[in-house]
């Protein structure tokens, strides 16, 4: 057994009481260093982990906040694409009306190939409205599902749509204009021997004084005529073919090559030649436009349904967002309450340790003193 040593009694109660202080101080040390009042479960069982739970909780929750916020971004990605394709649907109309405008089928051709180039931009602009791998305009595979709770019960799905293909029937619904393509056609002109510019045309069976020889494009409509007479040479004719627009002729050897951009019939009493293998553009007539503009205005109200429907997902997301950051601030403010320390009273506590520990010092060494009195009787 050790030895001991023997302490009096004024001496053990001063010690003891100076023991209390500095375990006391040691306490609110900690305290007003990590700014709790529950440490550890040793301070307050319940309190701990009561708050630890709070906590667990509000970081789960600022986990879906992530991705509540990346999936805000993947639905402004989609709205901002469908934005630009309604912009480029608008260029497309404008394009089917400047083809009404004109008579033209070598502008209508041009406007077709113009429409078609819009075509491809609406769906090279789908592909590229996709965020971090989701493109809710891209279609199969796409789809949007956003958490909101930490078991998975509270959930939002969101159906992505397929713009990629302007033609298919489940998204725009628009298909690429047939864009023209040059035709050619051959007339013979002989009497006696083959004609020349200079002949007279009559000289050929095929055209007599009096008839009418009429030139006409797809859409039935007149591009202009000429009335035969007997002095109407075949340069005549062929300058008729050539003013029109996107029709040009060859007269070699009697033999009159009449080329034209679209389908062009040269027509008379005893003569009908249509230009082969020549196709008109997708405008090349007013039902072929307005059948355009109709299909432009459906996929316009598309756009806009569409987009009305991600406004209303991209609401519902945001609020949930603004829900679960107010719910976290709730839940740590619940913690808080359970663990954090007040530093004011715990400084105050410390200060009147402070000087309960000097007092104690104090006595403790008033009472050594009163025990060194028996030193004086040597």
């Amino acid at each position: 057994m050790a030895d001991s040593i023997n302490l009096s009694s004024a001496v053990r109660s001063n010690l003891n009481a100076l023991q209390a202080t500095s375990n006391m101080m040691t306490s609110v040390q900690e305290k007003l260093s990590t700014g709790k009042k529950v440490n550890s479960a040793l301070d307050n069982p319940n309190s701990f982990f009561t708050a630890k739970g709070l906590e667990n909780r509000a970081n789960d929750l600022s986990s879906l906040l992530d991705d509540m916020g990346q999936s805000v971004q993947t639905l402004k990605a989609a709205d901002k694409g469908i934005e630009a394709i309604s912009d480029l649907v608008d260029a497309a109309k404008a394009k089917a009306n400047q083809a009404s405008q004109t008579s033209s089928q070598t502008e209508r051709a041009q406007y077709a190939e113009e429409y078609n180039e819009l075509l491809t931009q609406i769906e090279d602009i789908a592909k590229d409205s996709g965020y971090k791998g989701k493109n809710l305009l891209g279609g199969t595979g796409n789809d949007l599902s956003v958490t909101f709770n930490e078991d998975g019960s509270s959930s939002l799905s969101i159906s992505s749509v397929d713009y990629t293909d302007a033609s298919s029937s489940t998204g725009l619904n628009l298909s690429d204009l047939a864009e023209g393509s040059e035709g050619t056609t051959t007339i013979t002109l002989s009497g006696t021997a083959a004609l020349t510019g200079s002949d007279l045309i009559t000289d050929d069976a095929e055209f007599t004084a009096g008839d009418t020889v009429t030139l006409t494009d797809a859409n039935g409509a007149e591009l202009g005529s000429l009335e035969i007479t007997d002095e109407t040479t075949v340069s005549e004719l062929t300058d008729l073919i050539d003013s029109v627009d996107g029709a040009s002729t060859d007269l070699t050897t009697g033999t009159l090559t009449v080329t034209a951009d679209f389908k062009l019939t040269v027509e008379g009493d005893n003569l009908t030649a249509t230009t082969t293998d020549g196709d008109s553009s997708g405008f090349a007539t007013d039902t072929d436009i307005d059948a355009a503009l109709s299909k432009l205005k459906g996929a316009q109200d598309t756009l806009r349904s569409q987009a009305s429907t991600f406004g209303t997902n991209l609401s519902i997301v945001q609020n949930r967002q603004d829900f679960t950051n107010s719910m976290i601030n709730t839940l740590e403010e619940g913690a808080g309450k359970l663990t954090l320390a007040d530093t004011n009273e715990e400084g105050a506590n410390l200060l009147a340790l402070q000087t309960q520990q000097s007092l104690a010092s104090t006595s403790l060494s008033l009472a050594a003193q009163a025990d060194q009195n028996v030193l004086r009787l040597f």
